[in-house]
């Protein structure tokens, strides 16, 4: 019999000052929102959305791929009418992901907006729902890369939310519930940080979902935490039906033929005669005293000795190594927006955290775009003087690109109102799509 079991963990994270993430444990479903909009009308969302499928789903019938569908468009509306009623909240929506097991035994998952859901399957993490958000739309269209749409300054623009119009396209997937397998629903504070080499190894390190759920929250933070980090980890397990009493075999030991000759025990009943339990055990047997002059061998010899002291001395090396291991690398990474050098190693190794070694005077503002993925997942270095020598460069890199990038001192020729020069073209600033929104 297939069942789910799950633990799940939330923070606000290091830089902002409010929590505009909900999630939902309530067997069989499980869901993430990320609210969006100003003051909190974001909260109000995310909350209204997980309180709407909550009770859609639950209160519906049984559980099926289509009754998380009309949950979700439940959700939709009750969003959608809150930011009606409240002209503050005009515009307020939220991300969705939620994941319930249904009749197969299936796993029905659904997603609206850039909260993910991810399978860990034989050692191997695997997306299974699609970011409705601008740059996931550009590199599906081949016109960026996966790294260019980490730090793509219109990330946050959503193509598809909850809430937003009174009607929302939702994504459905089902897949087979395979006992093993572990399921990863998370807000977009998750991924932004970690990426999915170490969200694999965290997952896989942690036996327990609560636990892998707060550690995964933790490396976020550790890793800037530059939004909020909701993480709710689902794991199949194959449970037992326990046994009933109109169901349950048990086995009933055979009597052997009576001995009319033999001695009953004391406090029982002859052949034909009442069961009585005798008011006292018979007592235990015990051994018989050793010889007189024989001494009882220890079973502690010479060579148990030498081998415990040799087990002791492997594991002491080991855990010495292991701790050299994990302190004797420096890398380069980010503290909020801080260019920082650690001690240790990215993710740490068994638990061994690395160290903030030494704060630099430069942000993220001071290098290339192209120099934020190496330093959000921690460019190691052999050490220390090597780390600031990889900053150094850094900052020489931009600055060289800028003193490139700077117009010539000329002057320009001059055009009379309402013209353009020739050969040149008028733009405008960016105001979004049509039907996009743009997270905070």
């Amino acid at each position: 019999m297939v069942a789910l079991r799950a633990g799940a963990a939330t923070d606000v994270g290091q830089v902002r000052s409010n929590n505009q993430d909900s999630h939902l444990t309530s067997d069989p479903l499980y869901a993430v929102a990320d609210g969006m909009g100003g003051a909190a009308a974001g909260e109000v969302a995310s909350a209204l959305a997980i309180e709407a499928l909550n009770n859609g789903f639950h209160h519906s019938g049984p559980p099926t791929p289509d009754l998380l569908i009309q949950a979700a468009q439940t959700a939709n509306r009750a969003v959608w009418d809150e930011a009606e009623a409240n002209p503050e909240m005009r515009g307020m929506g939220t991300t969705l992901v939620a994941i319930a097991l249904v009749a197969g035994p299936e796993l029905a998952i659904i997603n609206i907006g850039d909260s993910r859901l991810y399978v860990l399957h034989d050692h191997e993490l695997r997306q299974i729902t699609f970011d409705h958000n601008l740059v996931a739309e550009m590199v599906a269209e081949g016109r960026i890369t996966p790294a260019e749409a980490e730090v793509h300054p219109r990330r946050n623009i959503m193509t598809r939310a909850l809430g937003v119009e009174p009607e929302v396209p939702i994504d459905l997937f089902v897949e087979e519930a395979v006992p093993g397998d572990r399921y990863l629903l998370c807000s977009d504070g998750l991924p932004r940080e970690v990426h999915d080499g170490l969200i694999t190894s965290l997952l896989e390190r942690f036996a327990d979902p609560q636990a892998a759920a707060k550690e995964l929250v933790d490396e976020a933070n550790r890793r800037g935490g530059n939004d909020n980090i909701t993480v709710v980890v689902v794991d199949v397990v194959d449970e037992e039906p326990a046994a009933t009493g109109n169901d349950a075999t048990t086995a009933l030991p055979v009597a052997a033929p009576e001995d009319p000759t033999a001695e009953q025990p004391a406090g029982t009943a002859g052949p034909g005669g009442p069961d009585v339990a005798p008011d006292h055990p018979p007592p235990a047997a015990t051994a018989a005293p050793a010889p007189p002059g024989r001494r009882k061998r220890s079973p502690v010899t010479v060579r148990v000795v030498v081998f415990i002291l040799l087990f002791i001395i492997i594991v002491v090396g080991a855990a010495a190594g292991i701790v050299w291991y994990a302190r004797s690398s420096y890398f380069v990474g980010l503290k909020g927006s801080q260019i920082v050098i650690y001690q240790g190693r990215p993710g740490g190794v068994l638990g061994i955290n690395p160290t903030l070694k030494r704060t630099t005077p430069y942000t993220t503002s001071d290098v290339l775009s192209s120099a934020l993925p190496p330093l959000r997942s921690g460019q190691e270095e052999s050490s220390l003087p090597a780390a600031e020598a990889y900053v150094q460069n850094l900052i020489a890199a931009y600055q060289t690109a800028q003193r490139n990038a700077a117009p010539p001192t000329t002057t320009p020729p001059t055009t009379t109102p309402g013209t353009t020069a020739p050969g040149t073209t008028t733009t405008r600033p960016f105001s979004g799509f049509p039907g996009t929104t743009v997270k905070p």
